[in-house]
């Protein structure tokens, strides 16, 4: 398969993913809303012009050009004014906004079809009907989740040292390798004994090596000491014979890590050298269904301190994108980013296998789900938890009412919060702008 062809493959599984998630985003309230009487007009999969559509008794099913989500349409979202109830205190634009909102919902409300408005139900079965989408998503993000961590595994760290790369030539630290050698120039220890990228260091002069670090150690007090050095390559172990060379080399720390001086450069120092950058091997570990939890909580919580902190994160993607600041991989991303992160995922050379693709393909859509899920409970219409926020404080109100003695003050006037829903869509307009164009300029990519 060409490079192109898995890149699309890898976009269209993410994009199929994602419809999917969003479809049963809106089954989360469409079975809940059906099942409490609620007449539901349409069960729609996108926005804008339909390209499809199909009705099945008293509502239609179809997929719109624009997949940026989902709705399905109840009749009665917004409750009529109720008899003997103040009129506003100032008519204007938003106070018209309000009256046609309400003129709209009743006319889709047929002759004795009143008891089927959203707007009479309880305030606990509007709860379950709003919060169905998330806790389907929710429901997804543990199910791909738990894929991951039971089905394919996931990455885990495993003894010795893995060739990452063979420096043909002899360089001091701070050259870079060279892939050919002119005839003066000394072959690396690693190359002249034939060490390939994607051994895996088992031990060296009899010592075992548990860690990249542990070969740097081993190595470099080994001048000119010819030394066995045993490797598994293809399932098998192979003993290779290595003589470190004298070299400028970097110093490192007792974790492996470079050591710079006061400047921040690199400090050096003259030690063996073979020739060559060892990674930890990981080979992906099924984990027990047990270990589920866990980890559905830590990438909640994750999830949850991006969402709580949109605003200033998406500062900070602005700057990233219009200045020279660094893209946060941590932050927000949209649709195009997340296209482009499942299409590296098919592609790129960080994976030895599929099993290793498709498992970090289910991280990716349970984390998309899990964002979908905490998203969409943001107390601000139009989002579910703008309804949700509206059905708590219309039974708050209630409960006050009836421990006081007071009438009933009926439903709350959703209609009323018609200017703040429009200021929020133009802000999420904006945003997604802002992600489209920042996933473009400066991406969020793989490693």
């Amino acid at each position: 398969m060409s490079v192109a062809l898995a890149y699309a493959v890898g976009v269209l599984v993410l994009v199929v993913g994602l419809a999917a998630s969003i479809a049963l985003h809106e089954v989360g309230h469409l079975v809940p809303a059906k099942r409490f009487g609620v007449k539901v007009t349409q069960y729609m999969v996108g926005f804008g012009p339909t390209l499809f559509s199909r009705r099945r008794g008293e509502t239609e099913y179809g997929v719109k050009a624009i997949p940026l989500g989902g709705y399905i349409r109840m009749i009665g979202m917004y409750a009529p004014p109720q008899p003997g109830a103040a009129p506003p205190r100032r008519a204007g634009r938003f106070s018209h906004l309000a009256d046609e909102a309400r003129s709209a919902a009743a006319q889709e409300i047929g002759e004795g079809e009143d008891p089927r408005t959203f707007y009479r139900l309880p305030v606990r079965q509007r709860l379950v009907v709003m919060l169905g989408g998330p806790a389907m998503n929710f429901v997804l993000a543990i199910l791909f989740i738990g894929l991951m961590l039971t089905v394919t595994g996931i990455p885990a760290v495993q003894p010795g040292a893995e060739v990452a790369a063979v420096s043909r030539c002899v360089v001091p630290a701070g050259q870079a390798a060279q892939d050919e050698c002119a005839a003066s120039d000394p072959p690396t220890p690693a190359a002249a004994a034939g060490v390939a990228p994607g051994d895996v260091i088992v031990s060296i002069d009899g010592d075992a090596v548990s860690s990249t670090a542990e070969v740097g150690s081993l190595v470099r007090p080994r001048v000119g000491t010819p030394t066995p050095v045993v490797v598994e390559r293809d399932g098998r172990e192979l003993t290779l014979t290595l003589t470190p060379v004298e070299n400028t080399v970097a110093q490192v720390d007792a974790d492996g890590q470079p050591v710079t001086d006061a400047t921040g450069a690199v400090a050096t120092t003259q030690a063996g050298f073979i020739g060559l950058t060892s990674v930890a091997p990981t080979a992906l570990e099924r984990q027990p269904v047990t270990s589920v939890p866990a980890t559905i909580g830590d990438y909640t919580v994750r999830t949850a301190k991006v969402v709580a902190t949109l605003p200033v994160r998406m500062v900070e993607v602005t700057q990233a994108a219009f200045g020279p600041g660094p893209r946060d991989p941590e932050g927000p991303i949209g649709l195009v980013g997340v296209g482009r992160l499942s299409g590296e995922v098919a592609t790129s050379d960080l994976f030895a296998t599929t099993a290793e693709r498709v498992s970090v393909m289910l991280g990716l859509l349970g984390s998309v789900n899990l964002a979908l899920c905490l998203f969409n409970l943001v107390p601000l219409l139009p989002l579910d938890g703008g309804h949700v926020a509206g059905a708590l404080w219309e039974g708050a109100r209630r409960a006050v009412a009836r421990r006081r003695g007071r009438p009933d003050p009926g439903p709350f006037d959703l209609a009323r919060l018609l200017p703040v829903t429009y200021a929020v869509i133009a802000l999420f307009l904006v945003m997604s702008v802002i992600l489209v164009y920042a996933d473009i300029v400066d991406p969020v990519t793989l490693g």
